[in-house]
């Protein structure tokens, strides 16, 4: 496990945005269709929801990491700043 607040199974920690986003989409799928049996859907579900806070930590990240152009009063760039992800 990553974190103890919120403990994400380590092979999932390991996984990429687009891996673990393929793995949820295919989860997603399995449990619409409706039939799966009550105990494969809870633990599914419950690695779903694992799969889907690695998205959301790896897009946070991403985030952060984006800067957008400042620019002057006419226009011209004058630097770089952190982009505003209020």
């Amino acid at each position: 496990m990553t974190d103890r607040a919120d403990p994400i199974p380590d092979d999932v920690a390991a996984m990429s945005f687009e891996e673990a986003l393929a793995e949820l989409e295919k989860i997603v799928g399995r449990l619409e269709k409706g039939n799966v049996a009550l105990e494969e859907s809870i633990a599914i579900y419950t690695r779903g929801d694992a799969l889907k806070k690695h998205c959301d930590r790896l897009l946070r990240q991403a985030e952060m990491r984006v800067e957008k152009i400042a620019a002057d009063a006419e226009g011209r760039p004058t630097g770089v700043e952190p982009l505003d992800v209020g």
